[in-house]
């Protein structure tokens, strides 16, 4: 038998070089590109995330359940309006799924590319990398914003300073000189929104995304030299002098000139005095979530312990221990330790939900993943009321003052995807013995109306179906 070799044009066929053919494959011939069939195109978007199917509610209540029904109409209407808002707030026009074609000729930026807003800025890397045309001609188009390109005499080029641009030569290294000069202008002020450039060749096209921002101004702490100006620690007072009283001297004997930021709302209020010392007086019962509020405002440093007035300072309660996992890893926002032995391995399940119905969230024991390099580390999205907060990312959620009583996960339900929460072991303060009066006792327990009207709070506010943490 006679063995035949065929040799392949790399250009023509590459899928098949340095391949032997035999006989029965002779006839066989590579196609000319302008023969090879074109892919057909396909729809690459963009796609805008469709509404999400409804939760469901297992081993968790409605969080509506509350409301009273004469009520609940409106209430859900006013929900409605206000969800809609929301998601214009937050950018949920510009949340699409936008494919990447394959084999396509088009050279394209496809993240990074940010503008500031009306302000002229050359698109970054655009190209066009094909085999020989007799003319070439490429086109992009926007819809926030303008098209243009410095253009040298015989150059061609359709639409400048328009929404759709069209380029043409019939010199592939022209072409693509001039989509190096290719600029985008936005004609909306907004300080961060999205554009969507659709670029195309013949039957190709690709569709990249332009970031409208407008630059923000780094907000900085100075550290200092030592923990002093590093952290501040803040308590909220309500009726417990005594016990107030300890935990400040507990904090003196290991930290003497640390400064000290105190809200109350007692009652009847007493004069707290000291070195470094800030005692802010609020109106009586006031609340829980306003007296964290209130002090976290008054905060200077990068950094603040939080510790109820009940919690008592031990010898190995080190704040220096905290700083140096935040300063290790400066995403953290919140690093929480423990209390007389307790700590909080909680995290927050949560679905999106329908945009009618609402998600649902519930709070289960367990872990997210451990915190590399930290032993004992883990993160979570609740922890025990002792944390170390990073002052700018906590002020940025807040405390809704309506939780006035009985009030903690729900800080930490308001900052999901917002905050990045840890747990660690080691890190240890102590607890008095309870001493409380049945006037403290009144507001600590409060009647069971006061939950329930809580959980109706939860519905309308966090846009909830169904809750339970």
């Amino acid at each position: 038998m006679t063995t035949h070799h065929t040799s392949l044009a790399p250009e023509s066929c590459h899928s098949l070089i340095h391949l032997q053919l035999f006989t029965r494959f002779s006839s066989f011939q590579c196609l000319k590109d302008t023969e090879v069939p074109d892919f057909p195109k396909i729809n690459i978007g963009p796609f805008h995330n469709e509404n999400p199917m409804p939760c469901t509610c297992q081993k968790t209540d409605l969080a509506n359940r509350f409301v009273p029904i004469d009520e609940l109409d409106d209430m859900q209407k006013r929900r409605a309006e206000e969800f809609r808002q929301h998601q214009i707030r937050t950018g949920k026009e510009n949340d699409v799924l936008i494919l990447a074609p394959a084999n396509t000729p088009l050279q394209y930026p496809i993240r990074g590319f940010r503008v500031s807003p009306m302000k002229k800025t050359l698109i970054p890397g655009l190209a066009l990398q094909t085999q020989s045309r007799a003319v070439y001609k490429v086109s992009l188009r926007v819809q926030k914003g303008l098209l243009s390109v410095d253009v040298q005499e015989g150059e061609q080029v359709n639409g400048l300073n328009e929404k759709h641009l069209s380029i043409s030569s019939s010199n592939l290294q022209q072409l693509n000189d001039l989509l190096s000069r290719v600029t985008y202008t936005s004609t909306i002020y907004h300080i961060k929104t999205q554009d969507l450039a659709y670029f195309s060749f013949e039957n190709h096209e690709v569709i990249f995304p332009i970031e409208i921002r407008r630059l923000s101004v780094p907000v900085l702490f100075d550290v200092g030299k030592d923990i002093n100006s590093q952290v501040t620690v803040l308590v909220k007072t309500f009726l417990r002098y005594k016990e107030l009283n300890v935990l400040i001297d507990s904090v003196r004997r290991l930290y003497p000139k640390i400064k000290i930021i105190i809200a109350d709302d007692s009652l009847k209020p007493e004069k707290v005095v000291g070195e470094n010392i800030e005692h802010y007086v609020m109106p009586p019962a006031q609340g829980w979530f306003a007296g964290r509020n209130l002090a976290v405002s008054q905060v200077t440093t990068k950094y603040f312990l939080w510790v109820d007035d009940d919690f008592l300072f031990l010898n190995e309660t080190r704040i220096e221990s905290f700083v140096s996992i935040m300063e290790a890893v400066p995403e953290l926002d919140v690093v929480g330790g423990e209390v007389q032995g307790n700590q909080f391995l909680f995290k927050l399940e949560y679905e999106e939900g329908s945009s009618d119905e609402g998600g649902c969230i519930s709070r289960v024991s367990r872990t997210h993943a451990p915190l590399p390099g930290f032993d004992g580390c883990f993160f979570v999205d609740v922890v025990v009321n002792y944390f170390l907060g990073r002052t700018d990312a906590v002020r940025r959620v807040g405390f809704d003052p309506f939780y006035k009583r009985v009030a903690h996960g729900e800080f930490f339900v308001d900052g999901l995807g917002d905050l990045l929460v840890v747990t660690c072991k080691g890190l240890r303060i102590g607890h008095q013995k309870y001493g409380r009066t049945d006037k403290y006792g009144s507001y600590r327990h409060p009647p069971k109306s006061d939950s329930q009207t809580k959980i109706s709070h939860n519905f309308f506010k966090n846009h909830l179906k169904c809750i339970k943490y």
